[in-house]
């Protein structure tokens, strides 16, 4: 759905209902969660050294990674589009910031306005193989913004003991009420500045091969492995 859906009362009337709904929905979910969470010493070595997290993880799990990373000021790139407004709205309430773009619509204008954010010092958040996939292929952005900022990317993958997966192409994960999930940091990626554009492909596989060992890892510690 294109931008023209602000034309449309119905549409805005929509947008605003969606948030008015979302955020307590995922608020009340979020503090029947239990936490079981490896490797967030990284995330504190990385502003122990003044820098900021370029944070990276996988699009299905947003839900979870939005109630636990809450209130830390974590920018992140929304759609423009309808979906996206929505979304906006709901992880405004929850304390983070956005740049408005897509890989279809603005992505460049949203990449600038997250290396102007780093520079301020905020951390950044990326869905890698958002928005619409192919799941569990990381887009280059991450790795891009890394090397421009000279902030690390910073893995973390997700899993719930218990859960429902929607029939989206990310196959979204939604934790059940009272279940366990498990949250696992890796090591920070630090991407030389000098690094070429046809060397950003080896870091961005090598992102990916850190994010499928730490589901393993996750999933493990949830016993669904």
């Amino acid at each position: 759905m294109s931008e023209d859906w602000r034309r449309s009362p119905l549409k805005r009337l929509q947008v605003g209902a969606i948030a008015a709904l979302g955020y307590p929905l995922i608020a009340a979910l979020g503090r029947t969660l239990r936490w079981r969470v490896e490797g967030l010493h990284h995330l504190d070595g990385i502003r122990a050294s003044g820098r900021q997290p370029v944070m990276a993880f996988w699009h299905g799990r947003i839900l979870p990674a939005t109630f636990y990373f809450r209130r830390r000021g974590i920018v992140v790139i929304t759609s423009e589009n309808f979906d996206g407004e929505w979304i906006a709205r709901i992880i405004e309430r929850f304390g983070y910031g956005t740049a408005r773009g897509s890989t279809s619509r603005g992505g460049r204008r949203a990449m600038l306005q997250l290396v102007r954010d780093m520079q301020q010092g905020k951390p950044a958040g990326f869905t890698l193989d958002g928005p619409r996939g192919p799941a569990g292929i990381a887009q280059p952005g991450a790795i891009w913004l890394a090397r421009t900022t000279g902030n690390p990317v910073l893995p973390f993958h997700l899993e719930a003991s218990r859960h429902w997966s929607l029939r989206t192409w990310d196959r979204t994960q939604i934790p059940r009420p009272f279940s366990t999930v498990a949250l696992v940091v890796g090591e920070p990626m630090s991407v030389p500045a000098e690094a070429s554009d046809g060397e950003l492909e080896r870091w961005r596989v090598e992102l990916e091969i850190r994010l499928r060992a730490l589901e393993r890892r996750a999933l493990a510690l949830v016993g669904r492995s």
